[in-house]
């Protein structure tokens, strides 16, 4: 537990050159530019690694299925050393009364220390007992876990927002992480499942900078879900040109237009999804045709059909329309020019008049 992160890399035969372009590369996907890297390679050369205890409540483990395929090629090396990764009960190899005492182990070495990692929830109603772990409800597994935690990080949309388990009329009372667990850092971190360089960027940077990142209002990192997908999307031209798909198999949908129409919830979803894509950068949904289902914003299984849209946003249509804006813009402008000489002939009137009176006076 001494060992540094970078210690760990060297005994892995990482190279100096290799672990110096992994902090490059953090620092710009972190969104700090070049002049951080220095400050992340001198943290973990000298930061020893931090203990991780990973939950699993209500999921299906698609979370950890995402975070272990990172893309860069040093990532789930990097991630795996840096953590202290001491229990995980997808991915550790003890089971039982064995990964039990580690759990207990690390809770009393490393009291204040420790991050709890979230994936999925805990359901409330009849007691708990619609999630067990080791014959006791998995909320008091979470609670006694979290008392001690130095911060919790809540994976996807079921640790952050309850996800498909909490949609109505939601039988199992399926509740996010932050309404149970009160007085701790807690950063959501939502999606189903997040995007695996976000997941290891929030670890990354937390372990960095000994500090949780700038939240927003619903407690998401800023530097990955600070922007819309609509805001970065290589449609939004067509959005703006009022080009759009009216159906999946359309000649619009063929030439790439945009799937606001069909339902894509872009325009008010918050995610990196448009700026950092999947599978290394491969694609992501829009890309591959199909619209943003908003699995980042809270309670998206409830707000409507994933085909319908979510607002009645007007584009501007700016070649479908632009004899008409082009009429209405020189109709205002018109009107504008006339109200102003209006104004200035009126006024020039009443000086005159004022003028006249005062030679009456004389």
């Amino acid at each position: 537990m001494t060992e540094t992160f970078y210690d760990v890399l060297r005994r892995q035969g990482i190279s100096r050159r290799s672990f110096l372009k992994f902090c490059s590369l953090t620092a710009t996907s972190l969104g700090l530019g070049s002049a951080a890297a220095p400050r992340i390679a001198q943290a973990m050369e000298t930061k020893p690694r931090t203990p991780v205890l990973w939950l699993h409540g209500l999921e299906c483990t698609c979370c950890t299925e995402s975070f272990i395929r990172s893309a860069h090629p040093l990532t789930k090396d990097v991630v795996l050393s840096m953590l202290s990764l001491d229990y995980d009960d997808t991915l550790m190899a003890a089971a039982g009364h064995q990964a039990e005492e580690i759990l207990e182990e690390v809770k009393r070495k490393y009291k204040g220390q420790y991050i709890v990692a979230v994936e999925g929830n805990p359901p409330l109603n009849e007691d708990g007992m619609f999630c067990i772990q080791g014959g006791r409800p998995f909320i008091e597994k979470l609670r006694e876990t979290c008392a001690d935690a130095k911060a919790i990080i809540s994976w996807g949309a079921c640790a952050s927002y309850g996800c498909v388990q909490a949609a109505k009329p939601n039988p199992t009372r399926a509740t996010p992480v932050h309404k149970v667990i009160s007085g701790k850092p807690i950063i959501n971190v939502p999606g189903c499942p997040p995007i695996p360089e976000v997941m290891t960027g929030v670890v990354t940077y937390m372990l960095t900078f000994d500090r949780i990142p700038e939240l927003d209002r619903q407690g998401r990192p800023k530097m990955f879900y600070g922007q819309r997908i609509h805001d970065k999307c290589y449609r939004r031209g067509h959005f703006d040109a009022g080009q759009f798909a009216e159906a999946w198999d359309d000649e619009g949908s063929r030439k790439g237009y945009c799937l606001y129409k069909m339902g894509c919830k872009g325009p008010t979803t918050y995610n990196a999804c448009s700026s950092m894509r999947w599978n290394g950068g491969v694609s992501w949904p829009v890309q591959s045709g199909h619209g943003c289902i908003g699995c980042s914003e809270d309670g998206f299984w409830d707000k409507g059909s994933f085909y319908d849209r979510v607002t009645d946003i007007k584009a501007f249509g700016v070649e479908s329309n632009a004899d008409t804006i082009g009429k209405a813009a020189a109709g205002t402008v018109g009107a504008a020019i006339a109200a102003h000489a209006a104004v200035t002939a009126l006024a020039r009137a009443r000086q005159k008049a004022g003028e006249t009176e005062e030679q009456k006076g004389e």
